[in-house]
């Protein structure tokens, strides 16, 4: 499950964050640039207000590109004892140098290199590879320039997805942040993060500068499932997740299903068992309609809905994949995915290949889980809490 990281500049907005759950307190100046440094005075500070009961992190400011100097201030800020430092890396010819002179402080502490979407052409491909070398503990995608919109402007889900894929296998711990707004949060969820990372969407109306808004900032805690204090348990109990994370009243479980769908959503695919139809795509058309569990009565924002970008990011990531010979395969992986989310009891996808002669043709497919549908109950009926996950 993934973690949420929020950016404070002093003690006192520390103090409303760790009111609202966050489980990492990140130490920036947000009118500094993407990463700008507040004084080592302040990150001791709140270290010393948390008291170890959650992570601290601080960014080491939007720094030039020359080792000496990345070296200097990462030991100045791993010197507070900080759980986690992070530091922005631009493209530059001196990239690759101002890693390796990092190495003798990530043995010793947990660095995250910080890239940014705005230059994500401007990496080599090897970036992860050469974090991971130099003992990095993690890396962190984000936005160098806010003016030009949040991450999902400049990265696909899907792209985002596989970043954290990417991270993830190199054995890195994946931060995803980027002036993330509400409605992006459920999208990100289903790739895995390790953590997303919030600044604006915690502030008075959504300016990263302004002060923190702890109304604000639990409507994003009440986005991201808790994580354990063990870690994630090992099999999900539904009853549970139901009644104590995604319902913010468990009094108002047992309300049945909604329906969310997508209708005549059409991509091109490469798709089909022929060797005429292997190296080009075709255009496929889906419909796919979703039973959503709901949460209460009155639903106010985006913690008691389940997003149709839901189904768009999922079929666009599993279309991105490549060649797949059977619609049938496709039209069963997209209902897996979208199986996935906690809330989902039910799904009905159909594909339909829209070039083969006059009409189109396809399958569709309907799935369900039987855990999850077993929540929906007369109106009324109360849900059992407490048996044991299966």
């Amino acid at each position: 499950m993934a973690r949420m990281l929020a950016s404070v500049q002093n003690r006192e907005e520390a103090e409303l964050i760790f009111q609202s759950g966050a489980d990492i307190i990140d130490l920036k100046d947000p009118a500094n640039g993407a990463l700008g440094a507040v004084d080592t005075g302040k990150v001791l500070e709140i270290i010393d207000f948390v008291g170890g009961r959650c992570a601290v992190s601080a960014a080491c400011g939007d720094l030039p590109m020359e080792p000496e100097i990345i070296r200097a201030t990462a030991e100045r800020f791993a010197a507070t004892g900080a759980d986690y430092i992070k530091i922005g890396f631009f493209p530059s010819p001196n990239l690759s140098g101002c890693m390796e002179a990092l190495r003798s402080v990530a043995a010793h502490n947990k660095l995250i290199g910080v890239l940014f979407a705005d230059y994500k052409d401007k990496y080599g491909s090897d970036l992860l590879d050469r974090l991971k070398a130099n003992g990095f503990h993690g890396v962190m995608i984000d936005t160098a320039d806010k003016s030009k919109g949040r991450l999902l402007a400049h990265m696909a889900p899907d792209q985002i997805g596989n970043f954290i894929k990417e991270g993830q296998a190199r054995g890195l711990m994946v931060g995803v942040a980027g002036s993330l707004e509400a409605p992006d949060v459920p999208r990100l969820l289903a790739y895995s993060p390790d953590y997303l990372g919030f600044r604006g969407a915690l502030c008075s109306r959504r300016d990263r500068t302004a002060a923190i808004d702890l109304g604000a900032a639990i409507k994003i805690r009440g986005l991201i499932p808790a994580v354990q204090e063990n870690g994630p348990p090992a099999r999900v109990d539904y009853k549970l997740l139901a009644a104590r994370g995604y319902y913010p009243d468990p009094a108002q479980a047992g309300l049945g299903a909604d329906k969310i769908f997508v209708r005549a959503f059409v991509l091109p695919v490469q798709i089909g068992a022929y060797s005429f139809e292997h190296g080009k795509s075709q255009n496929v058309s889906f419909d796919v309609t979703a039973d959503v569990l709901r949460v209460t009565r009155n639903p106010e924002d985006m913690r008691h809905v389940v997003s149709y970008d839901l189904i768009m990011d999922g079929i666009r990531a599993i279309v991105a994949r490549g060649h797949v010979e059977l619609v049938e395969t496709l039209a069963e992986q997209i209902a897996s995915f979208i199986l996935e989310n906690p809330r989902v009891t039910h799904v009905t996808v159909r594909a339909e290949k829209l070039e083969l002669g006059a009409g189109g043709v396809g399958v569709e497919i309907e799935r369900k889980n039987e855990i999850k549908a077993s929540l929906i109950k007369p109106r009324g009926a109360p849900i059992q809490i407490g048996h044991k996950s299966p």
